[in-house]
């Protein structure tokens, strides 16, 4: 039995556009999928086996590998009731787990809130890529957002306090004309105190890191690297976000899909091999998902959206396999006719996430009970 004592961190993996989860975990012994995708299915002699029934597609080798390691649990069939197709509003509902109405506060601001209730570590909660995601926001509550981790860290060349307390101003006399004053003035005042703090905190994190992984050239790679080089460095982040973009196939699908799965596998195996190398990987669990999957049948050079889709929880402790059932592709249970429909409920998959792997209350995060799966290995 292994003992991990360092605390549970989540790192989050945003596939933004739709993934299509039947062309990464293919049902390729079904006639339906092979007869609806003329132009885009893949052949058996090109898919990696899974097991009778499914395959990987060829260039999601590098997850296939960690899958048959037994760290990646594939979540079959995700989704929610009336399932949303605008990519907006669908994955405004995965951030904010409202379906039936427009909120502000996200899940994973929820969450970083009740992991650090005081406010305490202004990088709790750390996103890299471009703007701050709904998911993460929560009112109070602080979070870092970063596009370039290695020029984050100029602010902290602000060294003097006389000098940090007029860029504080400047900050305020810029925004409190507009957005006025009192709580909203002290809601900047908090910000832009919390992103010079943040700044000095992340801004001694790269020359803190060495690693003999060379992660690829490319924009998911590059986040995971970050996220690496924020979590060996000890700082206190339990909550990772990041961004893979490109997944709204409707055209050229032959083209970008294999090359979006191959950068982001390939990404992934690299993290946690960086991890490992720092004997750093046991207190994390990865969830990549996506706000939909993509209908049953190509339009003759990609796909449009649809409704259920597939999601990965990968980690050294996660007790991999299948979970759920792969959605039926008979017309009879289609979803809108020409979706695959969904299984488990992303709310449950949440919910195991944050009862389980975090240790926190997830009703009040989630807005309600789901069932929950058990990915998790037992002898830790």
């Amino acid at each position: 039995m292994t003992t991990v004592t360092a605390p549970p961190v989540l790192v989050v993996v945003q596939l933004s556009g739709g993934n299509d989860f039947m062309n990464t975990v293919i049902p390729i012994s079904n006639g339906i999928y092979h007869d609806s995708r003329p132009i885009l299915g893949v052949s058996e002699e090109d898919a990696l086996p899974l097991n009778n029934e499914l395959a990987w597609n060829p260039v999601a080798a590098p997850l296939k590998s960690l899958y048959d390691q037994g760290n990646v649990a594939i979540v079959q069939g995700i989704g929610y009731e009336n399932h949303n197709r605008s990519h907006f509003r669908g994955m405004d509902i995965w951030h904010t787990c409202e379906p039936e109405k427009i909120v502000t506060e996200g899940w994973l601001g929820k969450t970083i809130r009740e992991l650090d209730p005081s406010g305490e570590n202004v990088v709790t909660g750390v996103s890299f890529g471009k703007g701050l995601p709904r998911a993460m926001v929560s009112p109070g509550v602080p979070v870092t957002s970063v596009s370039d981790l290695d020029s984050f860290g100029v602010m902290s060349a602000i060294d003097e306090k006389k000098q940090k307390e007029e860029a504080l101003n400047v900050f305020k006399r810029m925004y409190t004309p507009v957005m006025g004053s009192g709580v909203v003035a002290d809601y900047l005042s908090n910000t832009g105190t919390n992103a010079l703090a943040s700044s000095e905190i992340l801004g001694t994190v790269p020359g803190k890191y060495t690693s003999t992984v060379e992660y690829a050239d490319d924009s998911i790679s590059k986040s995971l690297r970050d996220v690496a080089r924020v979590h060996t460095a000890g700082i206190g982040t339990r909550v990772f976000y990041t961004q893979h973009g490109g997944y709204d196939t409707h055209a050229t699908q032959l083209a970008v899909h294999p090359k979006l799965l191959q950068e982001l596998t390939r990404a992934i195996v690299d993290f946690f091999e960086d991890l490992r190398n720092h004997n750093a990987s046991e207190e994390v669990v990865m969830l990549v998902f996506s706000e939909f999957g993509r209908r049953i049948k190509d339009n003759g050079s990609g796909t449009d959206h649809g409704s259920g889709g597939g999601a990965f929880l990968i980690g050294d402790r996660v007790e991999g396999g299948l979970y759920g059932q792969y959605p039926s592709l008979e017309f009879s249970d289609l979803a809108n006719g020409e979706d695959m429909g969904f299984n488990i409920d992303f709310r449950g998959v949440y919910s195991t996430l944050l009862d389980q792997w975090l240790g926190l209350d997830a009703s009040p995060i989630v807005n309600g009970t789901y069932e929950q799966i058990s990915p998790f290995k037992k002898d830790y």
